[in-house]
């Protein structure tokens, strides 16, 4: 039998220290603010709980700053938590990532924000999400290569080398895997996947020339917002496409 822990109070165990810690954090990981937000809407609307804000101030966390005020971080992922996700009903209703349209309000709010997550441990660690998402199939493949591949030809016809550091940030990995590749905000068909990876990687280079040539967190905020705008008429041309080609198809047989 498992003696009890004499520093534990009484009807304590390890396992439940854990679960109350971790119900301790939530409040400094914008947590709570999340899960109020969907309790008011699944009121509101007599719906089932949704812990999909979860996480957008998970996201939220991973690329703002710490150095931003509490009520700017606060008020930034109101703005995307209700106008970027819960207003449409629930995730996968929107068009648009609540994480980006959070982040975006901060930028554009409160000028001068760069990213509080950089240095190479916490690529690393981006990285290792993207390749567990890639296995768990909520990463597009294609549009990780397509994204790569717009970057490799664009900086190639330009004569100029990519800078190889700034594509290794944190910021962009994050970005790509969370923002760019959300499977909710990106295009859904194959054909379209491969095109938006690519408008995606033009997108960023753009953003990032204006910004002096690094990879800041407002280039890839911005990219990953007007990509998902414009990933509904990606798709839409894709199927347009294919209904045509099939329906000329049909035609000659």
């Amino acid at each position: 039998m498992r003696r009890q822990n004499a520093y534990l109070p009484p009807l304590w165990n390890s396992y439940r220290v854990t679960a109350a810690t971790c119900f301790a954090l939530f409040p400094p990981l914008a947590l709570t603010l999340a899960g109020g937000w969907a309790f008011a809407f699944s009121r509101l609307r007599h719906k089932p709980l949704d812990w999909h804000g979860i996480v957008t101030a998970l996201v939220f966390i991973l690329l703002a700053p710490s150095t931003v005020p509490l009520w700017q971080q606060g008020l930034a992922l109101t703005f995307g938590l209700v106008l970027g996700d819960l207003i449409f009903g629930e995730r996968g209703r929107g068009f648009l990532n609540a994480s980006v349209v959070a982040l975006a309000f901060l930028l554009v709010s409160f000028p001068g924000i760069t990213s509080g997550t950089d240095g190479p441990s916490a690529a690393i660690a981006a990285g290792i999400s993207g390749a567990l998402l890639l296995v768990f199939g909520l990463l597009s493949w294609r549009i990780v290569v397509g994204f790569c591949i717009r970057l490799l030809v664009i900086t190639t016809l330009l004569g100029t080398s990519p800078d190889w550091m700034a594509l290794q940030s944190a910021p962009l990995i994050l970005g790509l895997v969370f923002l760019i590749g959300d499977p909710v905000a990106a295009a859904s068909t194959n054909v379209g996947r491969w095109l938006y990876g690519g408008f995606s990687g033009g997108l960023l280079l753009i953003h990032g020339q204006s910004g002096g040539g690094s990879i800041s967190l407002n280039a890839v905020v911005f990219t990953a917002l007007l990509a998902s705008i414009f990933a509904p008429l990606i798709d839409q041309i894709v199927i347009t496409a294919n209904v045509k080609r099939r329906a000329k198809r049909q035609a000659h047989d």
